[in-house]
């Protein structure tokens, strides 16, 4: 696996090959190595995929780094990251959107199913939302439909879409939830549904003292004691 700064800077070939194969260059940004390391094992073998990786990254500098020096035709973008999200990536990154004759195309990569994450990343002009339960084959046919221009969700997510842009009034500012990192945000969802510690870590890909560190920052932002009444307040606000 090639360091994630590291980017291919050669000639952008033409989509597609003399034999008439799809054929798309992504780049992956995900703070996960190891998340990266398994898309691109899964989805990575381009004689067989038609999907060439052509540049990592792990947080929002290195993205905005690799994306303009590639030029991929898609790029797969996780919301959270260090250095201000999936959104910061969206907006440094508006030209090379708008660019008519070769844009740069996204589509959101994460975890998350929140349906904030979801409209943040829309707004800031990516081209679709899938969560990270997707198998390989749908990843894939994804990549090559955003490539081409079409808008791609999972499917609970599309609700969230036509909701949002269905209504001409601005969601009501939460302050509670203002409080809480993106990541805290994730832990709280998961602890509300019910995921024991060790289930969190495991998706997450952090460490379950990790995990019980943001519990312990959530509870304390939000003046709560325990883990039930975290999910109270989670369900009251409709986040579960």
């Amino acid at each position: 696996m090639s360091d994630p700064t590291e980017a291919n800077t050669e000639s952008v070939e033409p989509t597609g090959d003399g034999a008439g194969r799809r054929h798309v260059r992504v780049v992956l940004v995900d703070d996960h190595r190891m998340f990266r390391t398994g898309v691109q094992a899964e989805i990575g073998r381009t004689e067989e995929t038609g999907v060439e990786v052509v540049g990592e990254a792990a947080d929002v500098e290195q993205a905005v780094t690799v994306i303009t020096a590639t030029r991929p035709e898609v790029v797969l973008l996780d919301v959270h990251l260090p250095g201000g999200g999936g959104v910061e990536v969206l907006r440094r990154c508006a030209a090379l959107m708008a660019d008519g004759e070769r844009p740069v195309r996204f589509l959101a990569l994460s975890v998350s199913d929140a349906a904030e994450d979801v409209i943040g990343v829309i707004r800031g002009g990516a081209r679709g939302y899938v969560t990270k339960t997707i198998t390989g084959a749908d990843l894939v046919d994804s990549i090559f439909r955003v490539q081409e221009g079409d808008a791609v969700f999972s499917p609970r997510l599309a609700g969230f879409v036509l909701d949002a842009f269905a209504s001409t009034d601005a969601p009501p500012v939460d302050e509670d939830l203002d409080r809480l990192t993106q990541r805290e945000r994730e832990v709280l969802r998961l602890i509300a549904r019910g995921y024991a510690y060790k289930e969190i870590a495991k998706q997450l890909f952090i460490s379950v003292k990790t995990v019980e560190s943001h519990v312990s920052a959530v509870l304390r932002k939000l003046q709560l004691s325990n883990r039930h009444e975290l999910t109270r307040w989670a369900t009251a606000r409709r986040l579960v």
